[in-house]
């Protein structure tokens, strides 16, 4: 029996609250997860998890040990990036990311870090729902907005300004807007994962910042679905200028509203207070803050509109 392999299995059995989860997180099958923790059981002579249908709950004695272990593999991480420095970072490293920022900005990255980092395995998964990290297993999300959960560190990447938008098609039917209160009259295409909801920001020529209330006969928690929805020439929508690059300067799209700029949103990585950052996590937020100075469509130097 490896002990550490055991712990590592323990804690992330607890973590996740689930046997299953940690099998596909680490690759294995749910049987072996559960032997390796019946033989760090069988080891103490002691109770860890109490198991039943439903949940997985901690012992008196899984609660100090799981404590323990705790400790035990954050020292044990920090042993080993305290000699050598290895120059190739190595291991899995799981990463989160809204679908459409995965597609139009971070995947032009990925192969580049790969190069740079042929030990590492990217596990990305996508998805604009803001996930649980210990739950999932995840080392790193990134996020749009302002972050506000205290158990996470926050490391600011760029900036994600934004543009009201509809398609030529559209506006051939419709009056361009002239201010932010006359979208009453338009059908607004609505991102529901935005922490406004419908209520649009933007901020005035003078600076001060005016809310409008947008409606419109779709909704959707997916930005690529409203992408399409513009195109289509559905309706009016406030988007990040990364999600139509370059489409922005072509005849098919026009931006309203000039004078009156949406609130840009922050870019940041976050991850798992209290733990030691591996080095394949301090890698990829160091190569993301280099290549995203870079990138005119999320620098917090400007953007070419």
């Amino acid at each position: 029996m490896d002990r550490l392999d055991c712990i590592q299995s323990f804690v992330r059995v607890v973590e996740a609250g689930s046997f299953s989860a940690v099998a596909r997180e680490l690759n294995t099958s749910q049987p072996t997860i559960s032997k390796q923790i019946a033989a760090l059981e069988d080891y103490l002579d002691v109770q860890l998890l109490a198991r039943s249908t439903r949940k997985l709950q901690l012992t008196q004695e899984g609660e100090r040990f799981f404590e323990h272990c705790q400790e035990v593999l954050d020292a044990a991480a920090a042993a080993e990036a305290s000699v050598g420095q290895r120059q190739n970072p190595v291991g899995t490293l799981r990463v989160s990311c809204p679908v459409a920022f995965g597609q139009h900005v971070l995947m032009p990255c990925i192969k580049d870090f790969l190069d740079r980092y042929p030990d590492i395995k990217l596990d990305l998964t996508l998805s604009d729902r803001f996930i649980d990290l210990v739950e999932e297993g995840t080392d790193l999300a990134l996020r749009i907005g302002q972050v506000n959960d205290p158990t996470l560190i926050t490391h600011h990447l760029g900036l994600t300004r934004r543009v009201t938008v509809g398609a030529t098609t559209y506006f051939c039917k419709h009056p361009e807007p002239q201010t932010p209160e006359a979208l009453v009259n338009h059908n607004c295409i609505v991102y529901t994962r935005l922490a406004t909801g419908n209520e649009w920001h933007f901020q005035q020529p003078t600076g001060e910042t005016v809310q409008v209330m947008a409606k419109g006969n779709l909704q959707t928690d997916n930005s690529t679905i409203i992408r399409e929805a513009v195109l289509s020439g559905l309706g009016v929508a406030v988007c990040p200028v990364w999600l139509f690059g370059d489409l922005l300067n072509s005849d098919s799209l026009r931006i309203v509203l000039r004078e009156y700029q949406p609130v840009p949103l922050p870019i940041h990585a976050v991850y798992r207070r209290g733990r030691f950052i591996p080095a394949k996590v301090r890698c990829f937020i160091k190569y993301l803050t280099n290549e995203f100075k870079l990138n005119l469509w999320v620098s917090d130097c400007g953007v070419n509109q």
